[in-house]
């Protein structure tokens, strides 16, 4: 009797032990694919120039902030940046355009992600970035390695206005103004005494032809 009891006793208490290790795997599991949600996904920029991205530049998608940046590697020609997209719900199109903008006075840099075409989204929604199927689908995926570009800069537009004004201030732009609004104006003259030199010859045309009308009919 106590026999069976030892034997249904260690039979129990297997089955408890089997139970709580899958519990726990499956714990362990959700646990884990919860960080990696949390973590987001990190993607490789390449610029030929850092156009003042730093560790911590926000980037932006459709204006939204979407992570930030979270490393920076000088390269013989080009620099690396690494950035953190913050979830993995956050799906980027492949084919999109990545950009260094400067906007506002205090020359603030962000990373525009731009996508340039629209993902088939029930198709997308539950690739894992972190999977080797995620490279033959449309969105990026973990350490997807892409191009940068330049995007609007505060200090070119700066650079632009002041060329436009050391123009306006040169007597010869002033010169050549002059010299442009006589010639326009030479021309009107030629123009208008054209216009009524025609129609002179419209009026005594029309008049040759009433008095030849007139004589013959």
């Amino acid at each position: 009797m106590n026999k069976l009891r030892s034997v249904s006793f260690w039979r129990n208490f297997k089955n408890v032990i089997i139970f709580l290790s899958f519990t726990s795997l499956i714990i362990v599991v959700l646990f884990t694919y919860s960080l990696k949600k949390k973590q987001g996904y990190s993607l490789f920029v390449e610029f030929h120039n850092a156009f003042g991205v730093s560790v911590g530049t926000n980037v932006n998608m459709r204006g939204i902030n979407i992570g930030s940046v979270k490393d920076i590697k000088l390269r013989v020609n080009t620099v690396i940046v690494l950035i953190n997209i913050k979830s993995t719900d956050i799906l980027i199109p492949k084919n999109s355009i990545i950009e260094a903008t400067q906007t506002g006075l205090l020359k603030d840099v962000t990373i525009d992600i731009t996508p340039l075409e629209i993902i088939n989204t029930n198709e997308s929604f539950h690739i894992d970035h972190f999977s080797n199927y995620c490279y033959t689908s449309q969105v990026l995926c973990n350490y997807h390695h892409l191009y940068g570009e330049r995007g609007i800069n505060y200090d070119d537009l700066v650079r632009a206005t002041t060329r436009i004004s050391q123009r306006f201030d040169d007597p010869r732009f002033f010169s050549l103004c002059y010299l442009l609004i006589q010639r326009l104006n030479n021309i009107s003259n030629i123009m208008l005494n054209f216009t009524y030199d025609v129609n002179k010859i419209t009026f005594l045309m029309a008049s040759y032809l009433d008095k030849y009308v007139i004589e013959n009919f």
